[in-house]
């Protein structure tokens, strides 16, 4: 694959999670965060794009969504669980992107607020349509997701590079 192939990245916001009585790094899914992971997953599948690989957050809550989400995928991508994407900021974000190996065309990253929306707002220097008004109306709830694209290696990744090619979030 060559750097200036077009890459995909996908940020995903983990689905609503439930309070119950643990740390917030073990919270898990609330029933309404199952069906919406579900259905981001739907929807991601619709995007026709074959994920090389996937960065999930070791949160509970966005080990279940990635879960959930996957199956409604053709195929599954090689998925790594990162440690890091936890509480990260989006600077945090773009170090752990940054060490991407190039041979990984599409990525997926699970992870959290504020740090995954502040992360699509970052990268992203311009945008298709209306997506960005689309993700500044809804912000990024629960299950959110949004689809950048850049061209260059992974090394190369940094704020304004990226367009913004779609949004989606769960119905509210």
């Amino acid at each position: 694959m060559s750097v200036a192939e077009p890459r995909r990245i996908v940020l995903f916001r983990h689905a609503k999670a439930d309070w119950p009585q643990v740390t917030d790094h073990e919270r898990p899914l609330a029933d309404r965060g199952r069906m919406d992971a579900a259905e981001a997953g739907r929807r991601l599948a619709d995007t026709g794009i074959a994920f090389d690989l996937a960065l999930c957050s070791t949160a509970v809550r966005t080990r279940e969504t990635w879960k959930l989400a996957v199956q409604e995928f053709p195929q599954r991508p090689k998925t790594v669980y990162e440690e890091r994407i936890y509480e990260a900021s989006p600077g945090e974000l773009i170090a752990v992107l940054n060490e991407t190996p190039d041979d990984a065309q599409d990525l997926l990253m699970i992870g959290h607020n504020p740090g995954i929306q502040g992360l699509a707002d970052v990268l992203a220097g311009s945008a298709e349509g209306d997506a960005r008004e689309r993700m500044a109306r809804r912000g990024f709830p629960a299950a959110a997701f949004a689809v950048l694209s850049f061209t260059g290696s992974w090394k190369s990744l940094e704020p304004g590079v990226a367009t913004l090619r779609d949004y989606w979030a769960p119905a509210e």
